[in-house]
Parts: structure tokens; sequence; C-alpha cells
């Protein structure tokens, strides 16, 4: 269905470009509603500035929305990058997308004869659209957030989508990605449901094409777990550093349901990422885990929120970072425990390691509590690399550099510790230790 679909007529994000949008797809009445109702709400918003509080450490002036195209066809001769994440792996399931198109799609015969749903998120609503509608109507993610979040509510096309029917355990990972051509847009969404007692992991990883084309990305990610469900979530976002990426990420945890989520933020010119986990059920957990690299002159913003909204609900949120040369990275997080989320234990630490002078980390994490007798905590950390460390190093043979790439992967050690798949460990880390210079 989707790989048909032809570019809209004019280059940039406007009206017209819109209604060409909007004319080429085939999608239910429903869907089209929910599309138009948001793209008359962006009409009346503005681009984010820094007078916002939101946004007063991310500046965006730069940002021209007009030089890009909404989404329209993949291009025929399009070579896929080579995936990180799956390499060595057997895989449950697949797919692959170009410029929010999907071009490949593969499931284990055996577990769709077990009922579950997995593929491009367009296609699964073509014929699933009665079945997924309510997780759209339902708004767990704003679509009024801010106007990034309503241009992809709108706009939204590609992606994956996954639901495993209740009590279905996936023993093998599943591996969405999604790849950008330089000039490229990428507005996929991604939605996960886990019924009651489902089990899954489910690997994602972005991937631009040429290393220094541009690209836009407006997305978003959303995670569903019934009661009692369980799901590994690793998430790597490797764009080159041309590509704005946009995000609003949500996960909903019903009773007793557990969520490993892990973020490895790599690439792209400038990153502003909003992820909330929303503990609904009784005894509900999550971990979240999140490695940021940055080099050059990034700048990546991660906003977390941990919101507790019943009783005996854990929740636990580390992110590191490791910068270089000029770049920043900015991470605000949020506990907030509902008046009823009593014997609430929320925890959130961010650490920050500086690999250079120049380089710049902001932390400020709060806690929002309106429960009697809960636990929550938190913590951050700043410093800069230990030159005696470097010394020691040395003294056994190591370059600067070797000892600099040393520390580091120590320094994100206890994240990879929390990822169960070997393969995957090593790739993160490989990936990471590949970008470090000589620090200063």
């Amino acid at each position: 269905m989707s790989s048909t679909i032809t570019s809209p007529a004019r280059a940039g994000i406007n009206s017209e470009s819109f209604a060409a949008f909007l004319d080429a797809r085939r999608e239910p009445a429903w869907l089209r509603g929910l599309r138009q109702q948001a793209w008359e709400t962006f009409q009346t918003q503005t681009w984010p500035d820094r007078r916002d509080e939101e946004w007063i450490r991310t500046d965006i002036r730069l940002f021209r929305a007009d030089q890009f195209r909404l989404p329209g066809a993949a291009p025929g001769d399009a070579v896929v990058p080579s995936p990180l994440l799956s390499v060595g792996l057997e895989l449950g399931g697949a797919t692959t997308s170009v410029n929010s198109v999907t071009t490949a799609t593969h499931l284990a015969p055996a577990l769709a004869e077990r009922g579950v749903l997995f593929g491009g998120l367009e296609e699964l609503v073509a014929a699933q659209g009665d079945r997924l509608r309510p997780y759209f109507e339902r708004r767990q993610l704003n679509p009024v957030h801010d106007r990034f979040a309503s241009l992809h509510s709108a706009c939204w096309a590609g992606g994956t989508g996954l639901v495993v029917p209740r009590g279905v355990v996936i023993d093998k990972p599943l591996h969405a990605h999604a790849t950008m051509t330089a000039g490229g847009t990428d507005f996929g969404r991604t939605l996960i449901v886990l019924e009651d007692g489902a089990e899954a992991t489910f690997l994602l990883e972005d991937a631009s094409f040429d290393p220094q084309g541009s690209g836009l990305h407006c997305g978003a990610l959303e995670v569903v777990l019934g009661a009692g469900a369980r799901l590994r979530l690793v998430h790597l976002q490797d764009w080159n550093k041309q590509t704005w990426h946009f995000a609003h990420q949500s996960a909903q945890l019903d009773r007793d349901a557990s969520l490993q989520w892990t973020i490895a933020a790599l690439g792209s010119r400038l990153a502003k990422v909003n992820q909330q986990v929303l503990l609904t059920g009784p005894g509900a957990e999550t971990q979240v885990n999140g490695v940021l690299f940055t080099e050059d002159k990034q700048h990546l913003s991660y906003h977390t929120l941990q919101r507790h909204r019943a009783p005996h609900c854990r929740s636990d949120f580390l992110y590191k970072s490791a910068l270089q040369d000029r770049s920043r990275t900015v991470w605000r997080g949020m506990i907030a425990v509902d008046k009823q989320a009593i014997k609430t234990d929320g925890y959130q630490r961010n650490d920050n390691l500086i690999l250079s002078p120049l380089a710049r980390a902001d932390s400020i994490p709060g806690l929002e509590i309106e429960a009697d007798d809960v636990r929550c905590t938190h913590g951050s950390t700043t410093s800069r690399i230990d030159e005696e460390l470097i010394f020691y190093a040395q003294c056994r043979g190591l370059s600067r550099r070797e000892a600099a790439r040393l520390i580091v992967t120590g320094y994100f050690q206890q994240v990879f510790d929390r990822i169960t798949i070997e393969s995957v460990r090593e790739a993160l880390g490989q990936a990471i230790i590949r970008r470090v210079r000589e620090c200063d």
C-alpha cells in the first residue's frame, strides 16, 4: 500500500502538501479525521522557542521546516545501511523502512499462526483497523503537546506495529530498521501492544544513508503493556549529524507489567525527545537506561517523566552521557507521584562524563510527590575524566586515546550490563568506542 504513494507536489510543509499527502492515502475515515484534527491544531501553533520553559536550553532557530517534504515514496534504488543490533541474531520478525515507507517485512510463520501482528504500521491499520483504532483514539501520546507532536499526528507515515495476543511469549527478538536518504524525512510511528501475560523483545534502530545529507525525523513511539506483560526494548538512534530529531515516546504499564527500556542516542545534529512511562496498574515496574554520546557540535536533549498513578509500583531511570568537542546534552527528569500511588519506589539518576573543556552537560532532576508513604530519590553527577586514570593506563603501555576508550567503556558498562542480549551489548559498546578520540 504505502510503497505506491507519490510525493506531494510542492516541497515544504504546508496546507497544499498536506492535502496532497492526505489524498494519496487509502485509510479508514476515522484515521483521516484524526489527521485533519491534528493538522488544524498544527496550523494554529508556532514553533517552540527559547521563551518556552521546556525549550530554554535547546535552540532550534536554524531549523527550517520548508526545507523538507512530507513523506512520499521510497527511492527505488536505495541500498539500506547494514543494521547493528540484529547482527548474529536469529530474529522472529523484521521490518525495514526508507523515508517512512516500509520496504520489507518478515514474520516467522509460527508467530503468525499464534495471532501475532507485526509489520509496517500503515499496512496493519489497513488490514486490522478496527483492532488498532482504540490505540490511536486513546491519545496516550498527547497530539497537541507542541507543534512537532501535532505535525507527527497529522502526517505520520511508515513505522512498525506489533500486537502480541494474551499469553503469547515470543522467544526470538523482533527488529525494526528505519533509514533515511539525504534530504529525506522520517515520520515513522511505532506501536507496540502486549496483551495480558504476553512477552517480547523488540530492537529498534535508526540510520542514515549519507553521513553528510540533511534529514528530518519527527516520530513517535507508543508502548501498551497489559497485566503481567513483559517487554525488553532497545532503541539505537544513529542518524547522521545533519539530521534534526524530534520524538515523543510513551509507555503505559498495567498491573504487574514489566518494561526494560534501553536507549542509545549517538546521532543527529539536534535531538529533542520527550519520554514518559505511565505506571497505571498496581505492581508495575520499569527500568529505563539511557546512553548518550556526543561529539562535534551535537546537541541532545532528553526530557523524561516517571508518572506513578497506582500503588506499589517501581521505576528506575539511569541516564549516562559522555561528551567531547563542543557538544552539549540536556537531561531533565521528573518523578511524579499521584495521591493514590502509595508505596511508590522511584529513582532517577543522570551521570555526565566531560571529555572536553568546551563540552557542556545540563542535568535537572525533579520530584512532584502528592502521596504519603513513598520512597523517591534522585541523583546527578558531572565530572571531567580522571587524569590519574589516564596516567596509570599510559604507564601500562596504552596511548592516551586507548586509555580514554577504556575509561569510557567502563563508564557505560553499568548500562550495558543491564542488556540481556550479549551481541546487542557488544554492538552498542563498539558503536560508542569508535567515536572516542583523545580527551583534552
